[in-house]
């Protein structure tokens, strides 16, 4: 946690993506700490610094699972208002939480993130078909031969992420802890979407939130990249069916404006977020918190 719970800044909870990635990649966001507002990271459970369990069953990692999780950590830490930022996966989790109207929820932000993964896996293709034919001919071949992890199938990967994913190069070193760790441990990313960003065939490739769009009751600030692999089609829906919603899209940025345009994206979302309802933060958390005692 960056920041102080007993500020009048509503506290923000932030969801990175994945599934299977760690929050380092989205620490950029403890800059929003900077007027005294608490920015809560974590790793999810199979990430990071939190309990791997390798063996699991690929059925285990649900949707349902993350938001019992996201769900317990309101609960511990007293949260009796909150604001909610997710990336990618950590989008599509916070739209899931949203639309189940949480009485606490002040303010959502939707970054990076598809709608559909049936739209995100019609997006993967167009832009895939835009590689270089070299580098679509090795994709092809390792893919249909099984062999993901050969160094020229990672290779050619790489080109999609160069353009895709993030284009500041080499990449952050937060972005690559994060990339590392992935590869250290695929559990969760091999189960829920796939090999890379391209080829979704884990759990989550028919998920869609499109139809209970319409719930979410939250003011909603949607950010995508003009060259982001959530292209425009998998990321409108947000803004079209939210009642409340807004839509920046970064014009140098992929898929990681918080890194690709660090200080334009902490500005845009900072603004939002202040422009939300102030929050007494110290009067809540301490009747949350004598709450807690009492039972």
């Amino acid at each position: 946690m960056t920041g102080d719970l007993r500020s009048d800044a509503c506290p923000l909870i932030v969801l990175h993506g994945g599934p299977g990635c760690t929050h380092d990649y989205v620490d950029s966001f403890k800059d929003l700490a900077a007027n005294g507002r608490a920015v809560i990271h974590y790793d999810q459970l199979g990430n990071g610094k939190s309990t791997h369990l390798p063996d699991a069953d690929p059925g285990f990692w649900t949707v349902g699972l993350f938001l019992d999780e996201l769900q317990a950590l309101i609960t511990q830490l007293g949260l009796s208002q909150y604001a909610l930022l997710g990336q990618s996966w950590g989008g599509m989790l916070a739209a899931e939480h949203a639309v189940r109207r949480p009485a606490g929820l002040r303010a959502l932000v939707i970054a990076n993130s598809p709608a559909s993964m049936g739209l995100w896996r019609a997006a993967a293709l167009r832009l895939r078909a835009r590689l270089p034919e070299d580098i679509q001919a090795a994709l092809d071949a390792h893919e249909a031969a099984g062999t993901l992890d050969d160094p020229a199938y990672r290779a050619a990967s790489q080109v999609f992420y160069a353009q895709h994913v993030c284009r500041v190069l080499p990449w952050p070193a937060e972005v690559a802890r994060t990339f590392a760790a992935i590869d250290a441990d695929p559990t969760v990313y091999h189960a829920m979407n796939g090999p890379t960003e391209f080829h979704v065939v884990g759990s989550l490739r028919n998920w869609s939130i499109i139809e209970r769009l319409h719930r979410i009751n939250a003011p909603t600030l949607v950010l995508s990249g003009k060259y982001d692999e959530a292209t425009p089609e998998t990321v409108e829906p947000y803004a079209r069916l939210i009642p409340d919603a807004r839509w920046h899209v970064f014009a140098n940025s992929s898929h990681m404006p918080h890194v690709e345009e660090r200080p334009a994206c902490m500005r845009l979302v900072g603004n939002f977020l202040d422009d939300q309802t102030p929050w007494p933060g110290e009067q809540l958390v301490h009747a949350s918190l004598q709450a807690s005692r009492a039972v």
